[in-house]
């Protein structure tokens, strides 16, 4: 008999501890997914760079972030300098010379641009981007 409910107090020990790790897997993922999941607070307030100190795709993204900063404020910039680099919003990368050297910044900000001027809301461009450029997260990365 004493066998008999020690296997069920393992059995239910088992079953509490699988429950508890699957629970944990699934907060990980919702957490892992700030551009998925939440929305970007944004709130930065330094100017953008001009677009006149760039040429080319570099000049276009800091243009995109000069002309609709109210959008870029609200996005989430997947090479993750929000974590690395105190970074507010995708805004954030274009107040000084960080998106130069970032192919993902300058990508998101002047697909956000394009959508901005073909008349997409700003709900439909997060999910645009979130939809291009989250599998290019560090965070996201199994």
């Amino acid at each position: 008999m004493r066998s008999g409910r020690f296997r069920y107090l393992a059995l239910f020990a088992v079953l509490l501890s699988f429950l508890g790790l699957s629970s944990c897997d699934s907060a990980k993922e919702t957490k892992a997914a700030p551009g998925l999941s939440e929305t970007v607070a944004g709130g930065e307030t330094r100017p953008t760079l001009s677009p006149a100190n760039f040429t080319g795709i570099t000049a276009d993204a800091y243009r995109a972030a000069r002309e609709i900063p109210q959008v870029l404020d609200k996005l989430y910039c997947y090479c993750d300098c929000e974590k690395h680099f105190g970074h507010k919003s995708l805004l954030s990368c274009f107040v000084d010379e960080h998106a130069v050297h970032c192919d993902i910044c300058m990508h998101e900000a002047i697909l956000a641009h394009d959508l901005h001027k073909k008349g997409f809301d700003e709900s439909a461009i997060k999910k645009a981007i979130d939809e291009r450029f989250a599998h290019l997260s560090h965070e996201h990365k199994d």
